[in-house]
């Protein structure tokens, strides 16, 4: 654990993006500061929604040292530009702007990976230095075996490989927290400024008050085997490919399985999603489908990974880590996985489930199928995923991100 952090040095965190992680890992870091005299001040700079959902669990006796700074919606608008190129130069100017105005010391990005292209040409902030976690390295991947990129992963790994390099060659950045705990070595070995890069776990969510989930009444059916895929609902985290799945499983596994989706649908694929459960509706009658399409608290998830008996994250082709293993893993529910890049490698490696090539409907449909035949807990080693889970607290991930005020200094 890093040693405390001068409590005169304040860090100015920045997310413009309200989906995701973004509110959980803010309150760590909230939750971190105010249990911590020693730590290192924050400012967090995010929307206004954002700014004002977090204000509200902010203890009295901490207001002196996290403030708020909500940007503003011309900020928020150009942050968050469907081109990636003009959403990473806002966000490199927006941070600039805020951190000369706010006196911070230093800048942190909670997500960088969108800053690479302007920190690769040398922008800096007038000689205070930045921060941030880096998400979804993918340059290193051949390492982790039977990795077979296609034409547009080449490409993209290349284009990574160089922004990398000239991101850390950056005298402004100071740290690179990766949340894929291989990326550090690779980029020590093959980059001249690689040790800027750390590692930094995911933080599992603290379960809630068991006295709550108890009076939480139970969603799905008595006798099946529920499959639960939660989060925002995007086309690349699979849940089309799993209504497709669906459609191919025999009728007696149909008619012992629930399905629940749990969180909000992006608009984009919420069309193909009811089209697609119309079809199951006509083909698979006996199977149980349900989805809640709207933002769910943690208690819930908690209530509804506690009732599923398995835990899909057959994202398509995904590069990074997932808060989704954590979830699962901490409460002893194997994950049917991807088995593509770091959600794949972490599900063999600390035996949390299957993995399958999910943009394979029919490959799908058969580990769904060997799974309830198998009975789901006969896929997970529990001593190891308590393990892979226990590591990997809120207080760890807080306490790494404020130690880079210390790396700061030293740049």
């Amino acid at each position: 654990m890093p040693s405390p952090l001068p409590s005169n040095r304040e860090i100015l965190v920045f997310e413009p993006d309200v989906e995701g992680h973004s509110q959980e890992w803010l309150q760590h870091l909230v939750d971190f500061v105010a249990a911590n005299d020693q730590a290192a001040a924050i400012a967090i700079l995010a929307p206004p929604a954002l700014c004002a959902t977090l204000s509200r669990s902010l203890p009295i006796v901490a207001d002196h040292r996290i403030r708020f700074i909500a940007m503003r919606p011309r900020e928020v608008k150009l942050c968050g530009h469907r081109s990636l190129l003009l959403a990473a130069f806002a966000r490199w100017w927006v941070m600039r702007r805020y951190l000369l105005r706010s006196g911070a010391d230093m800048g942190f990005f909670l997500c960088l990976d969108l800053l690479s292209l302007p920190l690769a040409f040398g922008l800096g902030t007038r000689g205070k230095p930045l921060a941030g976690i880096l998400f979804r390295p993918s340059v290193h991947y051949a390492a982790f075996g039977d990795y077979r990129p296609g034409l547009g992963e080449r490409l993209r790994d290349v284009r990574k490989d160089l922004l990398y390099r000239m991101m850390l060659r950056n005298p402004a950045v100071a740290t690179i927290l990766s949340l894929d705990p291989f990326f550090p070595a690779h980029a020590a070995d093959h980059y001249r400024h690689g040790s800027k890069v750390q590692s930094l776990p995911d933080p599992a969510h603290p379960a809630s008050d068991t006295t709550d989930l108890a009076d939480r009444s139970s969603v799905v059916p008595p006798g099946r085997v529920a499959f639960l895929l939660f989060g925002y609902l995007t086309e690349r985290k699979g849940p089309l490919m799993v209504l497709d799945a669906l459609r191919q499983l025999p009728e007696r596994i149909a008619g012992r399985v629930a399905v629940l989706f749990a969180g909000r649908v992006d608009p984009a694929i919420r069309d193909a999603i009811e089209a697609r459960r119309e079809v199951l509706a006509r083909e698979q009658p006996g199977l149980w489908l349900r989805i809640d399409d709207r933002r769910l608290d943690r208690a819930e998830l908690d209530s509804l990974v506690s009732q599923s008996a398995v835990i899909l994250a057959p994202y398509q082709r995904f590069v990074g880590s997932s808060g989704v293993l954590l979830w699962a893993a901490r409460a002893g529910r194997p994950v049917l996985a991807q088995s593509y890049g770091l959600v794949g490698r972490l599900t063999r490696d600390h035996r949390l489930g299957l993995v399958a090539d999910s943009s394979d409907p029919a490959k799908l449909a058969a580990e769904i199928q060997r799974m309830v035949d198998g009975g789901p807990q006969s896929f997970i080693d529990l001593s190891s995923a308590a393990d892979f889970a226990s590591s990997r607290t809120p207080q760890r991930f807080a306490s790494q991100v404020l130690a880079c005020a210390d790396d700061g200094v030293a740049a």
